[in-house]
């Protein structure tokens, strides 16, 4: 044979239409990029926006393609100084379209083969090879459109040939046919239809091999529900049988694809239209269906317009004509309601289909062909939503969410041996290019059947190792990445609804899809898309938490609300209702409503009464389910975890609720009930322990965090927690009050009771201060909460303390003789005239009793809630702290105290207090200080009932035991002996006082004794033997029965 006979089965047509497909889909997006940059006045090229090239720029492109740098030296100067930074920069630009005319080039050529070689083409048969073919049509067409977008073209190709130029004496070899390139395809689609006029036959007969697929796809959703499309159910006798037909791979053929060859192939081809009914009918339903294309990405292509002008032109296409704009008409009044009607069958088809094949996995096997189906159907639709969003006046869609969570149904059965056919796809692709020429040995035209079993088997293998090609293929939605605007849009009404925010997961699940549309011929946008990508399904799940956790704060908001009617300040009015009915009084004013009783709520007349509270719950459980979708989302190489975005925000807002509820207020001192709180707390808590029902959390987690964190001075945000507020306001406002005499210590009580004055308090203090409030407190805190209050306490007590010393430095003298004199009565009583500051003394001696008071109170509230929640070791350690030896090292023992201490157990040394108070250490001072607080007893000036005096007097006994236990562990001395000498001294002058005829003396003797008693009652190192070796008890008796009687008297 000759050489210049084309041989058919040596063109390799199968190779060459996969290489440049794939090709073109790679040239497509470097070119789509390059006019996003040039449309983007940040990333445009600087020499296209440079005033100092604007006139350059001008003339080059007035004269392009032509170059003329002799006789324009003045307009191209500036061109000289920067033309090696100009063939740098603009290269990458100017070799793309250089790659465009080599691709123009080889499908031109490939073309020619094909009609060389009267290949034949029907979809139903060689799918694969017209598919490609096709495909290669429309590629082509896109990308010499998409070039002719690009406005700056000229300027770049000429930019950087007159840089070359002047660099290296001649122009690019590749420009004078690039330049050529770019003036011809000025109007790409009418340069086409010329080029085109030889590959009609070809491509008209590939196209009207369509009438078989097309028009059955394209079918009113009334039609789809008549013929039961995609349901399982419709005949169950059938419903184990495999789903398959005679054209399998045109069943889940995207219908936007098709829409694409009829309107591009017919448009390039047009004289078919005149001449054969079938394609006529074909153009006729693709026109009637959209008004825009979708070139590539977010790149559209207007129809019907673009048809009439190249059409307008051309004579005797008036028939034509008419037809496009009634087609326009046509679509433009019934696409809209159409394709929203087919949504609303897909919505229900496809709920149909998930819900059957979640409950029978093993209909996946014989029903795969529905499922895809399904997908392409449902991917279409959106496709041309989003496609016609800006065209078509449309009332609000809730159609955005049409079932996506299919995509995620189709999973591998097997895991054993990897299947691997794509090699005999390959074979069956090349096998139909070698049956499909003229003259083969085998025409596949003449043996029809062969072609469908083959496409039927292939479907086949495609099932066994091919099926996340099949989904991408079918349902992929990476479009999305180029409409932001569109896509957030979307996602805000789905959330907006209660009814689609169960769906809600879809979107970030579709950020996953984004990297699929890259191609390794524009690797730079990678990086652009995958960030996009990232923030996006950050910004979806991030909101989707925000979502839930306002959800959840309202019915928390509820709970709270109900738990605090069943307070008990809340049944006064109840039972005086009962009194007064009982008692048959007035009830009030008539008319006056009934308070409703707690529990009303959950009265219900009929199922039909829904509540707020139901409404909120419901809308959560949508959206919990969302978020529990998926437990990770893998997006470029990061993973996602829905839940914990929903865990960090429920940690933020329970910290922030919580601090919240306390409703402190700084300017007027209020501040909420402990135990009202705690109320409050555990009702939000008991909410989001059943936010454990919707999604799978680790709520301990999150209380965890946040209680531990409230346990604590700041908070991981450095705001302040309710640690922190109840610790300020008990010590600046109640503990002050007390401090002003408006608030007295009431042992017999434990509390802190009001006194009436002029100026009433805005609190009660019994209600913050009593047993149940403090373990309130206790609760809410915890042991390192409670830590933090005594170290503040025992701050102030260190600062009253410190001012203490500076009084005992003023009478250092007088105080050093007395301890020698303490035997001397009227030596004794000349030396105390001469002490001054007593009264300071006194006064700072009792604040230091009512912080201990506080103390004490604080400690025994941790000590039983730590007795209820962990009685085993609560016990050991009080165990481990009764048993610690005498005679063991204090060091030792100050250990076990501080445990103690902790766990809220009393303790003989104190060990915080110890901690405060060795800061200021001075032996002599302290002990000198001690014999000052005995002195000042006998300058007492109040009477002291059992139950406690106004003036918290009694209060001091606590101060000189454990201000005088702490001192002498400082100093390594013995408490025991030290506080010995105390009472030696107290008594002595006691004893002196009563021996004393002067009223003012002696008018508040018996108060006095009582507080000695008081003294030896608190002391662990003090016995009542020792008191009566040096103190008549018959003296003690005569005062505590002197005391009862004037109080007696007093309240008489």
């Amino acid at each position: 044979m000759s050489r210049g006979v084309i041989q058919p089965s040596q063109q390799k047509l199968a190779e060459k239409l996969t290489i440049l497909n794939d090709r073109g889909i790679g040239m497509l997006t470097r070119v789509y990029n390059i006019k996003k940059a040039c449309g983007d006045p940040k990333a445009k090229p600087s020499y296209l926006v440079d005033k100092n090239l604007e006139s350059a720029v001008k003339f080059i492109v007035r004269k392009f393609p032509a170059v003329e740098t002799r006789n324009n030296n003045q307009q191209l100067a500036q061109l000289q100084k920067e033309k090696s930074e100009i063939l740098k920069n603009l290269a990458l630009y100017y070799f793309t379209f250089v790659d465009v005319m080599e691709f123009k080039d080889h499908v031109c050529e490939l073309l020619n083969t094909i009609d060389a070689c009267q290949v034949f083409f029907d979809i139903t048969v060689n799918f694969d090879l017209t598919k490609n073919y096709l495909d290669l049509v429309v590629t082509y067409t896109t990308l010499m459109t998409i070039l002719s977008r690009i406005e700056e073209r000229k300027a770049i190709i000429g930019l950087y040939n007159y840089a070359h130029e002047m660099t290296h004496g001649a122009s690019d070899r590749e420009y004078p046919r690039l330049g050529q390139m770019i003036v011809d395809y000025e109007n790409p689609l009418k340069k086409m239809m010329e080029e085109f006029v030889p590959h009609g036959k070809s491509l008209s007969d590939a196209l009207i091999s369509l009438h078989m697929v097309y028009p059955r796809r394209n079918l009113s959703a009334d039609q789809w529900r008549n013929a039961q499309l995609l349901s399982l159910i419709s005949a169950p006798s059938t419903m184990l049988n495999p789903a398959q037909s005679d054209t399998m791979p045109c069943e889940y053929l995207s219908l936007d694809t098709m829409e694409k060859w009829i309107v591009f192939g017919f448009i390039l081809c047009h004289a078919v239209l005149n001449s054969d009914a079938a394609a006529l009918t074909l153009w006729k339903l693709a026109l009637q269906s959209s008004t825009c294309l979708c070139l590539f990405r977010d790149e559209v292509f207007h129809i019907h317009k673009a048809a009439e002008d190249l059409f307008v032109n051309i004579r005797g296409y008036n028939k034509r004509i008419n037809d496009i704009r009634e087609c326009k008409e046509q679509a433009l009044s019934h696409a809209g309601s159409m394709h929203r009607e087919r949504r609303k069958f897909l919505r229900s088809a496809l709920k149909e289909l998930a819900t059957v094949l979640a409950d029978q996995p093993g209909l996946l096997g014989p029903k795969a062909l529905f499922v895809f189906m399904a997908l392409s159907f449902a991917r279409d639709e959106i496709i041309w939503l989003l496609r016609h969003a800006d065209n078509i006046q449309k009332k609000r869609h809730s159609s955005w969410n049409v079932h996506f969570s299919t995509l995620h149904i189709v999973k591998q059965v097997e895991d054993g041996e990897v299947f691997d056919f794509r090699g005999m796809r390959l074979d069956w692709f090349r096998l139909q290019a070698y049956t499909s020429v003229s003259k083969a040995s085998l025409g596949i035209a003449d043996h029809k059947e062969l072609g469908k079993m083959m496409n039927t088997i292939i479907f086949h293998t495609k099932m066994v190792d091919s099926l996340v090609e099949m989904l991408v293929e079918t349902s992929d939605l990476s479009i999305f990445c180029f409409y932001s605007r569109a896509f957030e849009k979307m996602f805000q009404q789905c959330l907006e609804l209660p009814s689609q925010s169960r769906h809600s997961i879809c979107f970030p699940l579709l950020c996953t899809h984004f990297m699929s549309c890259t191609h390794e011929l524009c690797p730079e946008e990678r990086h652009h898309i995958g960030d996009r990508s990232l923030s996006l399904c950050n910004m979806f799940l991030d909101e989707m938490a925000k979502q839930a956790r306002n959800l959840i704060t309202d019915i928390c908001t509820e709970q709270c609300t109900l738990s605090d009617q069943l307070l008990p300040k809340h049944c006064a009015k109840t039972i005086s209702q009962a009194v007064n009915k009982k008692s048959k009084k007035a009830t009030g004013k008539k008319g006056e409503p009934e308070r409703e009783k707690p529990g009303v709520e959950s009265m219900r007349k009929n199922r039909l009464l829904v509540t707020n509270l139901d409404k909120l719950h419901t809308a959560l459980s949508e959206l919990c389910f969302s978020i529990n979708y998926v437990p990770n989302l893998a997006v470029w190489e990061h993973t996602f975890t829905p839940r914990e975005y929903l865990t960090s925000h429920l940690e933020i807002r329970f910290t922030k609720s919580i601090v919240g509820m306390t409703m402190y207020n700084q300017a007027t001192q209020e501040i909420a009930k402990p135990s009202e709180l705690l109320t409050s707390v555990r009702a939000y808590m008991t909410v989001l322990q059943s936010i454990e029902n919707y999604v799978t959390i680790d709520i301990t987690r999150v209380f965890n965090n946040v209680l531990l964190q409230q346990t604590q001075h700041l908070d991981s945000h450095g705001e302040p927690t309710i640690t922190s507020l109840y610790t300020n306001w008990y010590l600046e406002t109640l503990l002050r009050q007390v401090s002003n005499g408006h608030i007295a210590y009431f042992p017999a009580m434990k509390a802190f009771v009001n006194l009436p004055t002029e100026n009433e308090l805005t609190f009660n203090a019994e209600e913050y201060s009593d047993i149940s409030e403090m373990r309130s407190l206790s609760e809410l805190l915890g042991p390192y909460g409670m830590k933090f209050l005594s170290e503040s306490l025992m701050w102030h007590i260190s600062s009253q303390v410190a001012e203490l010393k500076k009084l005992v430095v003023e009478n250092m003298e007088v105080l050093t003789q007395m301890r020698t004199s303490f035997d001397k009565p009227d030596h004794m009583a000349a030396l105390f005239k001469k002490l001054t500051s007593v009264d300071s003394v006194l006064k700072r001696m009792t604040i230091i009793g009512v912080i201990l008071s506080f103390r004490s109170l604080a400690q025994e509230a941790l000590r039983d809630v730590l007795s209820c929640h962990i009685p085993f070791l609560v016990s050991s350690v009080e165990d481990f702290k009764d048993h610690i030896p005498r005679e063991t090292d204090m060091k030792v023992a100050m250990n076990v105290y501080e445990l103690s201490s902790a766990a809220g157990l009393p303790c003989e040394i104190d060990p915080a207090l110890v901690v405060a108070l060795s800061s200021q250490k001075s032996e002599l001072i302290d002990f000198q200080l001690q014999m000052m607080s005995s002195c000042s007893l006998t300058n007492d000036v109040c009477l002291l009932p059992p139950t406690g005096h106004c003036n918290n007097i009694h209060c001091l006994a606590k101060a000189i035991n454990q201000i005088a236990a702490a001192l002498f562990t400082i100093h390594k001395g013995s408490i025991e002996d030290r506080l010995k000498e105390f009472l030696a001294l107290a008594s002595s002058s006691l004893l002196k006082i009563g021996q004393e005829t002067d009223k003012m003396t002696t008018r508040n003797r018996e108060s006095v004794y009582l507080l000695l008693d008081m003294i030896v009652q608190e002391s662990p190192f003090l016995t009542m033997d020792l008191l009566e070796s040096c103190f008549p008890y018959v003296l003690l008796r005569n005062a505590y029965h002197a005391v009862y009687k004037q109080s007696i008297s007093a309240n008489a």
